[in-house]
């Protein structure tokens, strides 16, 4: 068997096993067993350190190459085996006429048994005898054990007989799979041929169907719990899609299909062309690298390629800044890429597996596909229900055919051949600017774009062969484009798809229950197909130099009459890629129940059916970036916001004034709690407009009985809100400077975070404050016990006998992965959002008890604050305050208004600020 590591540069460099062979001959024996091994053990130590730094310092001077750094650390350990092996057998345990039983062989196994390894990779190692183990063997065994862990090796092993190893291998996929890789390193070669035999003649004979079978469904199960996709912005380089082991995968099923050797060998089983060959080694020799700066930085086995990482890899990988994109947002699209190239190459070993085994109507590994068949194909033909080329050249005769092929998917529901895919990424350069002006071909564009069926399917299909961004080429400069933040889960291609999918399924009534507004209005969407296109552009600007929503608008004014709009249709569109953010940013960093922020939203927005389509797009957007990021409370926001602009829309502002809206939620409560006239009348003196302008009404019964039932000074409510998605808590107490930043930093000490906070005054001098609150999942912070927590540390907080701030300074940060952004603290101070407040919006990184500094900020300050709107966008804080001075004036004054943003720039930088100091 030729040595897998002879292409491995200068070994000895590594590791000498015989310079250290004679290092530990030449250990004086009679020392005793513990002194000989602590010696030998320190020999290797030393070793294993040397190897390490060699392996590290070649991958520091040659950063891309991955592979040979995982040759070199499997060779390292293959050595110190073989010396640990010798050492034992022939100076602690020396045999001098063994039985046939007392024989033992060393099988490197899994990834170790490839002869790949990263840093901290295990040690997986099999210790095989002929039958049950001796005396011998078992002391052979403990003491290489020992002494590797001396060496501070995390060891994988199993000890077993050949019979053993054969029924469990038989039994158990991973042992068997861990077994198919094994590799002799040292001991009774004789042993290593004979399992070998047993194992190709007992395991695995007859059984490579249900191999295969099971392979590929323990693969979908670990993409499933991986996320799903390869464009998951925090990728596992080592399970997830599309990385190292799906490439393992492959060459686990070709070995126990073919019995190859190598990779390379699948070309000549007929698995892979030469070209696919050349992927795949690409492909696994750039994960091998990723994978080995990964462990070589985090000083442990870590497969996560996580944010704080990924900069640092792009730095060492030598990636540099470009125009628009940063050095760690071009490797981290390269690495996305990979994964791509690496899902390209699955897709068609699958196919020319099945090619080669599959019966009539079945598909190796896979159930078949039995449909009638349509009757147009265009030309196309059908391969076991599925559409395929009736000859290599199809595309080449007619290249409007690499987009009719996806739209003949669409409209007949029929999966596309692999050999057809791969036909499709080698033709697609064919696509040129006389295709892409073709009607025929933006007319099949556009059938799949707004399917009534299943777009996202099919659009995804068109990124893999790459036709997508070759016919549409700003699209193509996204495809694995990163968002570097920890808001946006998935590349900028992979969201959108997921978004245009998820505009399908609300069409579709799939979705009512999370986004009710959003199906109900779907039916009076006049322009649907504008809707399609604005989300399929809304980010197709990301990554350039300058403001992407406006960029995509210029975009979307070039795209639309390409794709066969009119000019109302296209302007519509590229209003809608320019304002995308809109309708959110104002939902949720904004007072609703100020007027004139429902007036200026209004004002940009100008139509009903503009409206409608920027609801639907919002939500659709928001909830494309990734699991977890919708909730019930943006959705209510944002029905709030819609309901309330469509009443202007549709009545014109003056119909229901303020006065009007007072009244009518006054009637509305006073039904709801059935008091008396005095005792109703009484509540309402006590308390401002404002007040009945800010809160809804099932709010203002819950405040109005707290008030009610409160015989202390200090009322505290804390109770689920399942409207919101949050949990509301109301604070009735006497007010007083400083309450609310005392309040917000009990909250936090509770483990909630805010979200939503109204602060209001009565005419008696009664504070009234009601805060949305969350857990750290966004969900309601709910539970007896921790409803009564945030009750205890709110009262402990407001008595002062829980020395607020030394605890807040005290408690350790949560979201340490947000240290890995810069984000630099900007303030933003407007007078004209509000007739009645100064609005201040503070952009941050998020952090714990953030909005507590802020309040304290603005309480040192000696301003009074209104309301207060909590977004957070991952790593990003955006905290909005309505603030009047103490006599319930706006903020005017250059020198206050400077002294204000200086507190506040200071406080979100967590410093103190210098006018306090002062």
């Amino acid at each position: 068997m030729s040595n897998r590591f002879d292409a491995l540069p200068n070994r000895r460099a590594i590791i000498d096993r015989r310079v250290l062979a004679d290092a530990i001959a030449a250990l004086d024996p009679k020392v005793g067993d513990p002194a000989l091994r602590a010696a030998v053990a320190g020999l290797l130590r030393q070793a294993l350190a040397d190897g390490r730094a060699e392996i590290a310092k070649r991958l520091d001077e040659h950063p891309s190459r991955g592979l040979e750094a995982a040759s070199g650390q499997a060779f390292l350990i293959d050595q110190l085996l073989r010396l640990i092996f010798d050492f034992v057998t022939h100076s602690l345990y020396p045999i001098n006429n063994p039985t046939a039983g007392e024989r033992i062989v060393l099988v490197a196994v899994g990834g170790y048994g490839r002869g790949e390894m990263a840093p901290f990779s295990d040690v997986d190692i099999a210790f095989l005898t002929p039958w049950k183990q001796t005396g011998w063997t078992e002391q052979v065994i403990e003491s290489m054990l020992y002494l590797l862990w001396d060496l501070g090796l995390k060891v994988g092993h199993s000890s077993r007989s050949l019979d053993e190893m054969v029924r469990m291998a038989k039994a158990d996929l991973t042992i068997r799979t861990a077994l198919l890789e094994g590799r002799y390193v040292w001991g009774d070669q004789a042993l290593y041929d004979q399992a070998a035999e047993r194992f190709d003649r007992e395991v695995m004979a007859g059984t490579a169907r249900t191999f295969v079978a099971e392979k590929l469904a323990e693969r979908d199960a670990r993409h499933r719990k991986m996320g799903d996709s390869r464009y998951v912005v925090e990728p596992n380089v080592k399970e997830g899609k599309g990385g190292l082991r799906d490439l393992h995968t492959l060459f686990w099923i070709g070995k126990y299909v073919h019995s190859v050797r190598s990779v390379a060998e699948l070309v000549d089983a007929g698995l892979l062309t030469r070209e696919e060959l050349r992927r795949f080694q690409r492909a696994e020799n750039f994960l091998w690298a990723v994978r080995c700066h990964l462990h070589a930085l985090s000083g442990r086995g870590e497969d996560r390629l996580t944010f704080d990482v990924q900069r640092e890899i792009a730095v060492k990988m030598r990636y540099a800044d470009r125009p628009g994109k940063s050095a760690v947002e071009r490797f981290m699209q390269h690495y996305f890429l990979t994964a791509k190239q690496v899902g390209d190459v699955t897709g068609l070993f699958l196919a020319h597996l099945d090619e080669q085994h599959a019966a009539r109507g079945r598909r190796f590994g896979l159930p078949a596909i039995m449909r009638r068949a349509p009757k147009k194909l265009e030309g196309f033909v059908l391969d076991r229900g599925r559409l395929a080329l009736p000859s290599e050249d199809f595309f080449q005769e007619d290249p409007v055919r690499l987009i009719q092929i996806f739209a003949l998917a669409d409209e007949q529901g029929l999966e596309i051949h692999p050999l057809a895919m791969r036909a499709a990424s080698r033709d697609a350069r064919r696509i040129d600017n006389g295709v892409r002006r073709d009607r025929r071909a933006n007319a099949f564009f556009m059938d799949v774009l707004t399917s009534p069926r299943d777009p996202e399917t099919v659009l995804r299909w068109m990124n893999e062969a790459s036709v997508f961004g070759r016919f549409v080429p700003d699209f193509g400069r996204v495809v694995a484009q990163m968002q570097f933040d920890m808001y946006h889960h998935y590349t900028v291609d992979e969201h959108t798809v997921r978004a245009i999918g998820l505009l399908s399924k609300i069409e579709k009534g799939a979705l009512e229950t999370d986004h009710p507004l959003a199906t109900a209005i779907m039916d009076q969407i006049v322009s649907r197909r504008v809707l399609y296109v604005a989300v399929l552009l809304h980010d197709i600007a990301k990554g350039r130099a300058g403001d992407h929503s406006v960029l995509g608008a210029e975009v979307a004014l070039k795209l639309c009459p390409r794709f066969g709009m009119t000019p109302a249709e296209t302007e519509t569109v590229a209003w809608l890629v320019r304002r995308h953010l809109l309708m959110s940013a104002t939902a949720f960093k904004r007072d609703l129940s100020d007027f004139k922020t429902v007036l200026d939203f209004v004002q940009a927005v100008q139509s009903p059916e503009r409206l409608r389509l920027l609801l639907v797009l919002t939500v659709v957007d928001i909830r494309a970036v990734g699991p977890g990021v919708w909730n019930g409370w943006k959705r209510q926001l944002l029905s709030d916001l819609y309901d309330a602009a469509e009443e202007v829309l549709r009545l014109g502002h003056k119909q229901r004034g303020r006065g009007e809206r007072v009244v009518a939620k006054q009637a509305e409560l006073r039904r709801l709690l059935g008091w008396t006239d005095e005792a109703f009348d009484a509540l309402v003196r006590r308390l401002p407009e404002s007040y009945w302008i800010a809160e809804s009404v099932d709010v203002l019964e819950r405040n109005a009985k707290q008030v009610a039932e409160a015989d202390v000074p200090l009322s505290i409510a804390a109770q689920v809100y399942p409207a919101r998605d949050a949990t509301l808590v109301t604070v009735y107490a006497s007010d007083h400077p400083g309450l609310f930043y005392r309040i917000a930093g009990a909250i936090h000490l509770a483990g909630a975070s805010i979200i939503d906070a109204r602060i209001h005054t009565t005419r008696d001098g009664m504070a009234l404050d009601n805060f949305l609150v969350q857990d750290q999942r966004g969900g309601p912070f709910d539970g007896e016990d921790r409803l009564q927590r945030i009750v205890r540390t709110i009262e402990d907080a407001l008595a002062n006998r829980n020395r607020l701030n030394e605890r807040l300074q005290a408690r350790p940060l949560a979201k340490i992965r947000a240290e890995a952004f810069s984000i630099e603290p900007v303030v933003l101070i407007d007078n004209k959002a509000s007739n009645r407040y100064t609005v201040i919006e503070v952009n941050a990184r998020d952090r714990p008890a953030l909005l507590n500094a802020l309040a304290y900020a603005l309480f040192q300050s000696k301003v009074t604050i209104h309301s207060a709107h909590i977004a957070t966008y991952g790593e990003r804080a955006v905290d909005t305050f309505y603030i009047t001075d103490l006599i319930g004036d706006k903020i005017d004054g250059a020198l206050r208004l400077q002294a204000l943003e200086t507190r506040l720039l200071d406080a979100a930088a967590g410093r103190e600020s210098e006018l306090e100091a002062a």
